[in-house]
């Protein structure tokens, strides 16, 4: 399994703990894919995807790509911090969780989807807690 971890921003954060963190994921949740490509970008770049792939011209947390790729936009997982008041690694670890359950089929466009989703992000968090890292 080979992860890679793009940073696409200026920014002095070194984003290495999250390879670990998503081979973790990935054993608990059964997911088999060759590699997975994480990449952190900024607003403008985040909007600009949301808005081709999605057809929704606003910034977003994360956007997960069926052929192994996850973006997460940098300045949104550190506003969302602020607001949940956790560190910005914490919610980077969130965003990536949510990701990647996006790519092993969950889907929270429903609120049955949305519910299911949740209830398998917090278990495995749950899980992740409670094994040592």
């Amino acid at each position: 399994m080979k992860i890679e971890i793009n940073k696409l921003v200026p920014d002095k954060i070194d984003f290495k703990f999250l390879e670990k963190f998503a081979k973790d994921i990935l054993k608990l949740v059964k997911l088999n894919i060759p590699e997975l490509s994480v990449a952190i970008t900024c607003d403008r770049k985040m909007q600009g995807l949301n808005k081709k792939y999605r057809n929704k011209n606003k910034v977003t947390d994360v956007l997960s790509f069926d052929y192994g790729e996850i973006v997460i936009c940098l300045n949104q997982a550190k506003r969302q911090a602020k607001k949940a008041k956790h560190s910005f690694e914490q919610e980077l670890e969130i965003l990536l969780l949510h990701g990647i359950l996006h790519l092993a089929g969950y889907d929270d466009q429903t609120n049955d989807g949305y519910e299911k989703m949740v209830n398998k992000q917090n278990q495995v968090l749950r899980k992740l807690k409670s094994s040592p890292r």
